[in-house]
């Protein structure tokens, strides 16, 4: 599996769960994130096959689940064991782009989350934290990538022990949208034309994604964690309502990811598995209005534009 769809839900106008898991199976998708234990996606999901990274919700609940061993146990009892193996529940994230003294919750919570489900025989899935891309910093050149704080060095190395991937959420389109005098639409979106090269190991870039990937494994690297995986568990681009946010951009950008993530980045070439946001456009997502325009369909389940998964 290489390519999964995140599966947000803020919005009023969704189609029910089962006609979700449908679509996904329709369009040939394998993989799905959610974000919180929602019991009508992962019963809608039993016996789909898909695999499924499953986020434990909101910060309360990470702070939860760092307070107490029993609490994580209570936590997997609710929201696992119900549900596995039934549904493919491949991975759990402790916390989604978790920022400030939150951060200090997460190491806890993916030890606790880790012993109650060894305690549980549920020790196959993976419990990992997805960060934003802002948690590495001097990622240019990306051999120069390094975590940009104390804590993320610690949770490197308690991956590397359990064998789980990092989470990483990998968008080209905010770091264009933020530079654009320095960084190339083209570079940004998988289109052909700009070659980028890496002057302390040699290495050549033909898109801003493999770039940013392999400044996340470097930071590993210098984390003392060079074994642990990489998986991209959110990227994708706008198709209205903000800067270079167009249908063409997002099917390029889009369609550019679907056929690139099989062969990896320069730094590890092989299958590199990812999860494009969003499955559908969110009409409730607040901040900026482009994020309510990721999605690859419609709430009505038509496409927001052309793509070939």
């Amino acid at each position: 599996m290489t390519i999964g769809v995140c599966y947000g839900v803020v919005a009023n106008n969704l189609p029910p769960a089962n006609e979700v898991v449908q679509l996904y199976r329709s369009k040939g998708l394998t993989g799905m994130r959610i974000y919180f234990a929602d019991a009508k996606a992962l019963s809608a999901l039993r016996g789909s096959g898909i695999a499924l990274i499953l986020d434990i919700g909101g910060n309360d609940v990470l702070a939860s689940l760092a307070a107490s061993a029993s609490n994580a146990a209570n936590w997997v009892r609710d929201n696992v064991r119900p549900y596995y193996p039934a549904v493919n529940i491949k991975y759990i994230a402790a916390g989604n782009e978790i920022l400030g003294g939150d951060t200090q919750n997460i190491v806890p919570a993916m030890r606790n989350l880790n012993s109650a489900l060894n305690g549980a025989g549920l020790g196959a899935i993976k419990v990992s934290t997805s960060i934003r891309f802002d948690a590495v910093t001097n990622t240019f050149p990306p051999s120069n990538g390094v975590f940009a704080q104390a804590y993320m060095t610690d949770v490197a190395r308690l991956l590397a022990s359990t064998a789980a991937p990092l989470l990483a959420n990998v968008y080209p389109y905010f770091a264009y949208k933020d530079n654009p005098r320095d960084i190339q639409l083209n570079y940004a979106t998988f289109r052909p034309g700009t070659t980028v090269r890496d002057q302390n190991n040699g290495l050549t870039y033909t898109c801003l994604f493999d770039a940013m990937v392999d400044a996340v494994v470097a930071a590993l690297e210098r984390a003392g964690a060079p074994g642990v995986r990489v998986v991209v568990s959110e990227s994708g681009w706008p198709s209205a309502s903000g800067f270079a946010a167009t249908a063409d951009n997002a099917r390029a950008y889009n369609q550019g990811l679907i056929d690139h993530v099989g062969g990896g980045t320069p730094k590890r070439p092989g299958l590199l598995e990812t999860y494009i946001f969003a499955m559908f456009n969110e009409n409730f997502k607040t901040g900026e209005l482009t994020e309510k325009h990721f999605g690859l369909f419609n709430p009505d389940k038509s496409p927001a534009y052309p793509i070939r998964f």
